[in-house]
């Protein structure tokens, strides 16, 4: 079993959902991220997804495009973030999933990029740019090297291309709550209650369920409609932005808590405070 799929296992034995935040590396800079990867697993996170900094994020909204911008100002590379995170990752318990754009891996060839990334302890890859049909490139290396590439299914996604996701994700699938890019939205939309309905009806892997979530009550939400993971991004990224490091690493801490109180279990009758 990969770091990801033992980590669903249990959580799934203890009938709990996952928390997987999301931070940009190099945002404000390594030496904090580093620090907030070992907050955040001490502080609810079960999986864990670093974004690279990438100059053109297609997939982004306007908050992780400024951490990005800012990472990239900093002059934060792949090379340096696979070195902090070499020297992290023994340290956590929470497998890392990085969020990276394909245009970094092909730069490298895929090969060389699996090893650094493997050597660096990573269990996970989504790469949002990388369509179905030329993912076999990457997922079969991959597998051998036990690190999951993760796929995305997007609300417009047919029933068959849903079908063929199933099939063909690594670790868990990645369900897109709204047609658009990352960022906080003010609700959930009704219809990824039945996305989830319908991905459950052809795979029993894990589901989670990302973009737009920024509340514990959406996070407890989306629990209650049946993800088996709530991932969140820019609600992170803002708060760890915010201040100093030191009250960005305070926020994203207090967030994480509140996040995982929330969707840990579905008993609706616990009083669980609400951003």
């Amino acid at each position: 079993m990969t770091a990801i799929s033992d980590c669903f296992e249990t959580l799934g034995h203890n009938g709990e959902c996952a928390l997987i935040p999301f931070i940009t590396a190099g945002d404000p800079d390594l030496e904090t991220t580093a620090k907030a990867l070992q907050v955040l697993d001490q502080n609810g996170a079960d999986i864990i997804e670093l974004g690279i900094p990438y100059s053109d994020p297609l997939a982004d909204g306007p908050v992780i495009q400024a951490s990005s911008t800012r990472a990239l100002q900093r002059g934060t590379k792949l090379e340096q973030v696979l070195e902090m995170l070499q020297e992290v990752t023994p340290k956590l318990r929470s497998p890392i999933v990085l969020f990276t754009y394909y245009n970094p891996i092909l730069h490298r060839g895929i090969d060389k990029f699996l090893q650094q990334v493997a050597a660096a302890g990573v269990a996970g890859l989504v790469v949002p740019d990388l369509p179905l049909e030329e993912a076999a490139g990457l997922l079969q290396p991959a597998s051998k090297m036990g690190i999951d590439v993760i796929l995305l299914v997007a609300p417009t996604s047919s029933a068959e291309r849903i079908q063929a996701i199933a099939h063909s994700s690594l670790g868990f699938i990645y369900l897109v709550s709204v047609t658009g890019v990352t960022g906080v939205r003010s609700q959930i939309e009704n219809r990824v209650s039945d996305l989830l309905k319908q991905i459950r009806s052809v795979t029993d892997k894990p589901i989670g369920v990302g973009f737009g979530i920024s509340e514990t009550a959406q996070a407890l939400q989306v629990r209650e409609w049946g993800a088996d993971a709530v991932i969140v991004g820019s609600a992170f990224v803002k708060r760890l932005a915010e201040g100093t490091p030191e009250q960005g690493l305070n926020a994203i801490a207090q967030f994480s808590q509140s996040l995982k109180a929330a969707i840990k279990t579905t008993n609706t009758s616990t009083n669980i405070p609400l951003d």
